[in-house]
C-alpha cells in the first residue's frame, strides 16, 4: 500500500511539474536587438581570441555514384583542411540530394578514424576496425574513396603525395587494390580506372 501511495504521489507532483515553465513562451517570433546578444556571439572573431577568425573551404571528396564508380563531390571544412576531418566527411556520406541521385558510401558509418595526418608525403589513416570484414568489392571502393580523397587533400596543402598507409589501432594492414593484389601502401594510380570519367 505505501508504495502505491508513493507511486501516486510521484505519478501527481509530475504532474503538477509539466505544467510549469520557468521560460515564457510567445505564439509569435520576437527580434533581438544586436546590443542584447551577448558574448561576443555576432563578431567576426572567435569569442575570447585575439581576433582568431575560421574560413573554410571547398575541398572534394570521392563517393560511389549511381553506377559503383568513385566520383567526387565537394564538402566544406575549416581551411587549411585537417586529413581527418575532411576523411570524416567521407563516413558522415552522401548529402540528401546526393542519395537521392543513387550517390553512397562504401564506408561503413560505425567506422572510426582515430588519426590521419601526412608524414613523408605518406598518409597515415589509423582506423578503429579492419575493413576486411566488408564484402571485397565494397572494401577496394571504401579504400579508393580515402585514397583518392587524402591524395586531394595532399595537393590543397601542397604536400607531394605519396599514398595512404592504413593501419588499425597502430598495426598497419594491406589494403586491397583493383585487380585482386593487396599493398602496404596504396596510391591514387592503384584507383583511377574506379574514377567515373
Amino acid at each position: 500500500m505505501r508504495r502505491v501511495r508513493a507511486a501516486a504521489g510521484l505519478f501527481i507532483m509530475g504532474i503538477v511539474l509539466a505544467g510549469c515553465s520557468l521560460v515564457p513562451t510567445s505564439k509569435t517570433p520576437q527580434l533581438i536587438a544586436p546590443k542584447q546578444v551577448g558574448l561576443s556571439l555576432l563578431g567576426k572573431t572567435i569569442p575570447g581570441t585575439n581576433n582568431g577568425r575560421v574560413r573554410f573551404i571547398s575541398v572534394p571528396v570521392y563517393i560511389v555514384d549511381a553506377t559503383g564508380h568513385l566520383s567526387a563531390s565537394s564538402r566544406i571544412v575549416p581551411s587549411p583542411p585537417v586529413l581527418e576531418s575532411v576523411l570524416r566527411q567521407l563516413i558522415i556520406g552522401p548529402t540528401t540530394i546526393e542519395s537521392q541521385a543513387g550517390y553512397t558510401s562504401a564506408l561503413p558509418k560505425s567506422l572510426i578514424i582515430l588519426s590521419a595526418s601526412f608524414r613523408g608525403g605518406i598518409g597515415y589513416i589509423d582506423l578503429g576496425s579492419s575493413l576486411s570484414k566488408l564484402p571485397r568489392g565494397q572494401e577496394v571502393l571504401a579504400v579508393g574513396q580515402m585514397t583518392l580523397t587524402s591524395h586531394v587533400v595532399g595537393l590543397t596543402l601542397g604536400i607531394a603525395d605519396r599514398g595512404i598507409e592504413i593501419t588499425v589501432a597502430g598495426v598497419a594492414q594491406d589494403s586491397p587494390i583493383p585487380g585482386g593484389r593487396q599493398a602496404n601502401l596504396v596510391t591514387n594510380q592503384d584507383f583511377q580506372n574506379l574514377l567515373n570519367s
